[in-house]
């Protein structure tokens, strides 16, 4: 049953994204049982939301997917396209980029986290929507304050929000590349820290109340906290060492 093998990898600790994409594993010929992150969590916080597929999902997606198409992003390069040395993590400088949206995707906080160090910036949009030129400017500006050296590569998904990526790669040299459709692990660090966000920032509120002073805050305080993954390392750290090293 499918509510039993979600449950059963969530005792496991797995993590909502692991657990969508390890239904894509166990049920690869039908996409009926497949569910996304979203759903996965709206189930761990409410429990009286059923882990089953809508009936109507197939309808909307087909929706999704057409407006998709009319604003399909142009000159992609794509993640498989990637310089070997991303995948090591050994080198800094490579970036994984998203957006956390607010109550009906009306406001958003941008996330950038650095592969080597998990080093996070976070990119306030306190005027609501995050327009195509905003993000620009945001990524833009952000990375333009680091070293050549640590602005070398930005994996984002394919929405539309960076339609002007061929700008950002203009301004500040940092090659930009796109995740497949509907794979949200291969941005796993990226994945991993927005869910740990959604403790200072919800689903479901304005996330335009934020000041630039709050998000600065929040990201300070995510950097300064040892994590296991970097041998208990402070990402703050390992990026002060890069930036000094660069």
């Amino acid at each position: 049953m499918l509510a039993d093998a979600v449950r059963g990898l969530l005792a496991k600790r797995w993590s909502p994204e692991q657990v969508a994409h390890e239904l894509r594993v166990l049920f690869v010929d039908q996409p009926s049982r497949w569910l996304c992150k979203e759903s996965i969590y709206q189930a761990i916080y409410d429990p009286a939301v059923e882990l089953t597929r809508p009936a109507r999902r197939r309808r909307r997606r087909r929706r999704l997917l057409g407006l998709q198409r009319r604003g399909r992003l142009t000159a992609m390069r794509m993640i498989d396209e990637r310089p070997a040395e991303v995948e090591d993590r050994l080198q800094a400088g490579h970036w994984e980029g998203d957006l956390i949206m607010g109550a009906a995707n009306r406001s958003a906080i941008g996330t950038l986290v650095e592969r080597n160090t998990r080093f996070l910036i976070l990119l306030p949009f306190t005027e609501g929507v995050a327009s195509t030129e905003g993000v620009r400017h945001a990524i833009t500006a952000a990375l333009a304050e680091l070293p050549a050296e640590l602005r070398r590569t930005l994996t984002w998904d394919q929405g539309k929000e960076l339609a002007l990526h061929p700008q950002i790669t203009a301004a500040t040299g940092t090659d930009v590349f796109f995740c497949d459709a509907h794979s949200p692990w291969q941005r796993g660090s990226n994945e991993n820290m927005n869910g740990l966000l959604r403790d200072y920032f919800p689903k479901g509120t304005d996330l335009s109340v934020h000041t630039a002073e709050d998000v600065v805050q929040v990201a300070a305080e995510v950097n300064d906290r040892p994590r296991k993954t970097l041998g208990w390392q402070r990402p703050a750290e390992l990026f002060a060492a890069a930036t000094a090293a660069a």
